[in-house]
């Protein structure tokens, strides 16, 4: 590991991707919710910033991805299917008016939802000026379906050179290979406990 892609975790923070009720019956996305839930709380007792990416689908939108669009009905905004399934400390409704328009819901110090238009976080979103306006150079990211939004989320960090880490056990759909590619752009594999305890040490 090159010292351009070593972590800096007291520089770190946190990106939670698509844990929304929706997209529960995505395999593993239930079963790793409660790593999701331990990962945010260790962040929050860092005083470390917490982005949760979502997804919200307006029937007829241009924002629907090309393999969906015709056939997608959730995460509707407005419906409990588009709501938080992992991740704030206290429930959290969503301003669908307020994400759609581009603009971040404070939920807590620090800590914010932003709506995502496509699969990488960093696309068209005003991501990576919050993140640079607080410190972050590293970026730890988990949640919901490593092949799609989170695997496209840690190349657009990368390319805007970020330090990147994956959270293995906190984040769906992984398996050898996907993580080997991750690994071969230089993302920093490691499990919740390890971040956490990465994390403490900062």
């Amino acid at each position: 590991m090159t010292d351009h892609v070593v972590p800096h975790w007291g520089a770190s923070g946190l990106i939670i991707i698509d844990m929304q009720a929706d997209f529960a019956s995505i395999g593993g996305t239930v079963e790793v919710a409660p790593r999701v839930d331990e990962l945010a709380s260790a962040f929050r007792r860092a005083g470390r910033p917490i982005v949760h990416i979502v997804r919200l689908y307006p029937p007829g939108s241009p924002d629907i991805d090309l393999p969906r669009r015709g056939v997608t009905t959730i995460a509707a905004p407005g419906t409990p299917g588009a709501g938080l399934l992992a991740g704030p400390a206290a429930p959290v409704e969503l301003d669908a008016g307020l994400l759609l328009s581009g603009r971040p819901q404070e939920v807590g110090d620090g800590e914010i939802v932003l709506f995502k238009p496509r699969w990488g976080a960093f696309y068209r979103t005003d991501l990576e000026r919050w993140l640079r306006s607080r410190g972050v150079d590293t970026v730890v990211v988990c949640g919901c379906n490593l092949p799609n939004c989170p695997r496209a989320t840690l190349f657009e960090a990368s390319e805007r050179d970020f330090r990147t880490v994956l959270a293995t056990d906190a984040v769906s759909q992984t398996s050898p290979e996907r993580l080997a590619d991750l690994a071969g752009i230089g993302v920093t594999l490691s499990t919740t406990a390890e971040v956490i305890g990465s994390l403490s040490a900062a």
